[in-house]
């Protein structure tokens, strides 16, 4: 059964919200969280800063919308879901990889917003705390799939194995070989993997 089409007005606040999370995307990542004003988002996407408000609930609720679209994004259930068919451990290790070099790709201006942004604000530093939560989640699943497929070294726990995927692939993996290194996301994507292939077995 098809959906009736949406009216003028849904599409308008659509495109409305979309607009407002994409100006505050643009401003917090170029000025900083605390730096940007709602009326400069208001700027930025066309509106009223009352509709900024009303809308995505101020910068409070623009900050939750962005962590939520990164550690909510679909790509993470249909990776799990991935896994699950495979039985080769390199296999489940460059996958692992890809995805996350993918995700840094797509949203790390937000995780860099996130991580800097949280140890001054006890809200963000919740949110934050909130999507550690559920980017690890992820993490310990690959672990586990990787023991049940006999990709772990003799008596290494999942919980050693989830330590160390997260030593590779967690938040600082790509940014420091990438941002602070200057390497490409196909060199530090090759030598996360090696490493962390070495490290588990």
């Amino acid at each position: 059964m098809t959906e009736p089409p949406r009216s003028r007005r849904a599409e308008y606040a659509a495109a409305t919200h979309a607009a407002i999370i994409d100006a505050a995307r643009l401003l917090f990542a170029r000025n900083g969280y605390f730096a940007t004003k709602v009326e400069d988002i208001a700027a930025e996407a066309r509106v009223a800063p009352a509709t900024v408000y009303a809308v995505t609930g101020g910068k409070r609720g623009l900050i939750r919308t962005l962590v939520d679209r990164w550690s909510q994004a679909p790509i993470i259930a249909q990776t799990l879901s991935r896994q699950e068919t495979l039985t080769d451990p390199d296999e489940i290790l460059r996958r692992t990889a890809s995805v996350v070099r993918d995700m840094r790709e797509t949203y790390g201006d937000i995780v860099r917003l996130i991580l800097t942004t949280a140890p001054h604000d006890t809200g963000l530093a919740e949110d934050l705390r909130v999507a550690t939560r559920r980017y690890r989640d992820a993490i310990e699943a690959v672990a586990v799939r990787l023991r049940d497929v006999g990709g772990l070294r003799a008596g290494m726990t999942v919980a050693e194995a989830t330590d160390i995927l997260w030593f590779y692939f967690g938040y600082s993996g790509y940014f420091t070989l990438v941002d602070d290194n200057g390497w490409t996301y196909e060199q530090a994507e090759r030598w996360l993997v090696a490493q962390a292939a070495a490290a588990l077995r």
